[in-house]
């Protein structure tokens, strides 16, 4: 890929983490994560917004709820 002249590339680097399972009943799990090097991003240039979406369990619970009262589809 062609970057843009005078435009740098954000770098990148993998964090693995090593959860705890629970004694006798859960073996330890490896986590691996993407995450790119904040400190070389500039706003305005590299990103212009922050956004994240997140959704509470209680709200798709309370969608399917209601696509199954009113049985409706749900795609």
């Amino acid at each position: 890929m062609d970057y843009p002249k005078g435009k740098s590339v954000i770098g990148c680097r993998w964090l693995f983490k090593r959860k705890e399972g629970v004694e006798g009943v859960q073996s330890a799990r490896f986590k691996a994560r993407l995450v790119a090097r904040v400190f070389t991003q500039k706003e305005g240039v590299s990103f212009v917004e922050i956004f994240s979406p997140l959704v509470k369990h209680r709200s798709i619970r309370v969608l399917l709820a209601m696509v199954a009262h009113f049985d409706m589809e749900l795609e």
